[in-house]
């Protein structure tokens, strides 16, 4: 019998108590997540940190969208990053002494999707053209150009990853 299929989220209508300008962000995190639980659902741990080619490994790629997601939403609430974040950071694709596992990492990326909606719909449509800055250098953004980055980003190593992740079970 064949697997019924819904359309991709941006198709379902409107997502409840989340304003128009900023449906396409939700749109764009909801489908991320969907992709990435669907896409490593039975993923072996003992491929997490393979790099193919070269390529970033699986487990950079779920913790470097978490770590983004985190990341651009602290600059839309203008603050500067936190000392776990920056470790975070430098952390995303190594192995630790207890390497994650699959489940772990998809765990703490649903998380951080959850964490990113719910500060979504607070955002105050006001402030969407307020200046940001990024990172220690400052960098000019506004709020709405780090949502739109967040989620941009997230679905550019969404892709990546299904690519890495494809190539890995070809093996």
């Amino acid at each position: 019998m064949a697997e019924t299929q819904q359309p991709e989220v941006w198709l379902r209508g409107p997502i409840h108590d989340f304003p128009v300008l900023l449906q396409p962000i939700a749109f764009a995190l909801l489908q991320a997540q969907e992709d990435v639980n669907k896409m490593m659902f039975g993923f072996p741990n003992d491929l997490l940190y393979e790099r193919p080619g070269g390529a970033a490994s699986p487990a950079f790629h779920l913790q470097h969208l978490s770590g983004v997601l985190d990341r651009m939403f602290t600059y839309a609430e203008n603050m500067m990053l936190k000392e776990a974040q920056l470790v975070w950071l430098q952390s995303e694709g190594k192995i630790q002494e207890k390497p994650n596992s699959v489940d772990e990492l998809v765990g703490v990326f649903n998380r951080q999707i959850e964490n990113s909606l719910q500060k979504l719909q607070q955002i105050n449509l006001h402030t969407l053209t307020e200046p940001r800055t990024v990172g220690r250098k400052h960098l000019p953004s506004t709020v709405f150009g780090l949502l739109f980055h967040a989620a941009e980003h997230t679905q550019r190593h969404v892709g990546q990853l299904l690519v890495t992740v494809k190539v890995l079970k070809a093996r």
